[in-house]
């Protein structure tokens, strides 16, 4: 990652409790725009939790988040998302009885002016432009017209992480994209992130499969006990003794 890349996220000292359990402990970073950042850790180490506070699901009980410098601490996920913060969740947000175009399109039109103004745009609120772009980036055209429910896990993962995108974000937060998927597909998945990457999308992605995020990342974040444990490229992260000792076991 080139050190004059702008920051695109500042996360700044976030905690949150859950009655007597803290689940994050003044966690802060960064995010680059047109990195991969990882972030990874033990279950239950506060990883979700995270993401969910700084994407509006949760609200923080300190700390602040800013977008190319303008302080989005405390929007609603709606909000956040017209400012350019994309994301998937661990579980899949595909509707299996839709096509894989029509649910690219709701998606995409849940970020197009208002319920009224909605009235009076075009049926697909010029949309399929869009629609076909990110088909064809994620090499989904033979499942276009498919219900996403006879999609494969891996499939549906693709087309989550596609849905994802349709809101033009500038950074995407992908939560365990590598979750449950085989390794045919697993490939699939990781070719078309560094893809996006390369184009100059900027992701941010919880994973727990360490050869996936290793690969992908260009830093990783580790998190232990709600706290950051260190920041470093995949081969420092590899070989920090903390880390060896906190999590990677061996």
């Amino acid at each position: 990652m080139s050190q004059a890349r702008k920051k695109v996220l500042e996360v700044r000292d976030i905690h949150k409790s859950f009655g007597f359990v803290k689940a994050n402990r003044g966690i802060s970073f960064d995010v680059y725009e047109g990195e991969i950042l990882g972030v990874i850790g033990p279950n239950g180490c506060g990883k979700t939790t995270l993401f969910n506070c700084i994407l509006g699901q949760l609200k923080a009980d300190s700390g602040t988040v800013s977008l190319n410098g303008q302080d989005v601490t405390g929007q609603k996920p709606a909000q956040l998302a017209k400012a350019g913060l994309g994301r998937t969740f661990q579980l899949l947000q595909v509707f299996d009885s839709m096509t894989v175009e029509e649910n690219l399109l709701t998606a995409a039109q849940a970020h197009v002016g208002s319920i009224f103004s909605r009235l009076f745009m075009q049926p697909d609120l010029g949309k399929m432009d869009d629609v076909n772009r990110v088909i064809e980036a994620f090499r989904l055209g033979h499942l276009a017209k498919e219900d996403a429910g006879s999609l494969s896990y891996g499939q549906q993962k693709l087309l989550d992480i596609a849905m994802g995108l349709m809101s033009n974000p500038q950074i995407v937060f992908l939560d365990e994209p590598a979750g449950g998927v085989n390794l045919s597909m697993l490939a699939d998945v990781k070719s078309r992130l560094l893809e996006l990457n390369e184009a100059g999308m900027t992701f941010a992605v919880i994973e727990h499969n360490m050869e996936f995020i290793f690969e992908v990342a260009d830093r990783i974040v580790v998190i232990a006990e709600g706290e950051v444990l260190m920041v470093g490229t995949a081969d420092e992260v590899r070989n920090d003794p903390k880390v060896i000792e906190a999590y990677l076991g061996h």
